[in-house]
C-alpha cells in the first residue's frame, strides 16, 4: 500500500475560524478526514500532522524515507521563508506536492515566491480544502507512473 505523509505548517490549526474569507470555514481536521478517505479510495494510507514549528516539520520530513512513498506539504508562511524545509525535501528525495488553500500568486507580493517549490514535483493552490485532495490525486498519479 502507498503511504503518504501530509504536513501542514504554522497557524493552520486555526482553520475554520482564521480569516474565513480567505481560508474558508472548514477545519484542518475536517480536511484531514476527507484526505484520509480519499486516500483509502485511491489505495493509499494518509497520515496527517500539523506544526507551528519549522524544526518539527523538518524532523518529520527527515524521518519519512522508508516509511512514506510521498509527501504533501502546506508550508503556510514557511513556504516563503524556509530554506530549511527546502533542504529537508531535497535531502529525502521523496516526491512532494506543495499545497495551499488560497492562491498565493493572487495575494500579497511577498506570498508569490515559494522557496519550497523547486523541491516539489507539483503544486495545487486556490481551491480551499479541495487543494489537499487534488494534490493527493496528483501525487498518486506521479507515484504510479514512476
Amino acid at each position: 500500500m502507498i503511504r503518504v505523509l501530509c504536513l501542514s505548517g504554522p497557524n493552520l490549526q486555526l482553520l475554520g475560524t482564521r480569516e474565513p474569507g480567505i481560508y474558508g470555514t472548514e477545519t484542518l481536521e475536517q480536511i484531514h478526514e476527507r484526505l484520509r478517505a480519499e486516500g483509502a479510495a485511491l489505495g493509499a494510507e494518509v497520515e496527517c500532522a500539523q506544526s507551528n514549528h519549522e524544526g518539527v516539520l523538518c524532523d518529520r520530513i527527515g524521518a519519512a524515507p522508508g516509511v512514506y512513498n510521498g509527501l504533501l506539504l502546506n508550508g503556510a508562511a514557511l513556504t516563503h521563508t524556509s530554506l530549511a524545509l527546502y533542504d529537508a525535501l531535497r535531502a529525502v528525495a521523496l516526491p512532494c506536492v506543495e499545497v495551499h488553500l488560497s492562491n498565493p500568486e493572487a495575494r500579497e507580493p511577498y506570498r508569490r515566491a515559494s522557496l519550497i517549490a523547486p523541491a516539489c514535483v507539483g503544486k495545487v493552490s486556490g481551491f480551499g480544502g479541495e487543494s489537499y485532495l487534488l494534490a493527493l490525486r496528483g501525487l498518486m498519479g506521479h507515484l504510479r507512473k514512476t
